[in-house]
C-alpha cells in the first residue's frame, strides 16, 4: 500500500467524512474503494471498445435490396 495526502475543500472533506462514517469505513479506505472502482470501470469500457472494435464490419443490407432514397426515408405524408 502506498500512502497519499490529498487536499481537498472543507465541503468535500465533510462530505467524505460522512459517507464513509455511513459506511463504516475510515476516509481513506472509502476514497481507496472509490477510487478502484474508477480505475475497474475505465478498465472495463476500454475492453469492451477494444473487443467492439476487433470485431468484423457486418453487414446492414445481407439481401442486397434497393436501399431507399433520402426523399424516401424522411416523407411525412402525414405532416403536409
Amino acid at each position: 500500500m502506498k500512502n497519499v495526502t490529498i487536499t481537498l475543500d472543507e465541503k468535500t472533506a465533510a462530505w467524505v467524512r460522512v459517507s464513509a462514517a455511513r459506511e463504516d469505513k475510515s476516509v481513506s479506505r472509502y476514497v481507496a474503494e472509490m477510487l478502484e472502482k474508477r480505475m475497474r470501470e475505465s478498465r472495463d469500457y476500454a475492453n469492451a471498445m477494444r473487443r467492439f472494435l476487433d470485431r468484423e464490419p457486418s453487414r446492414i443490407n445481407t439481401a442486397r435490396l434497393p436501399l431507399p432514397t433520402r426523399d424516401e426515408v424522411h416523407e411525412r405524408t402525414d405532416l403536409r
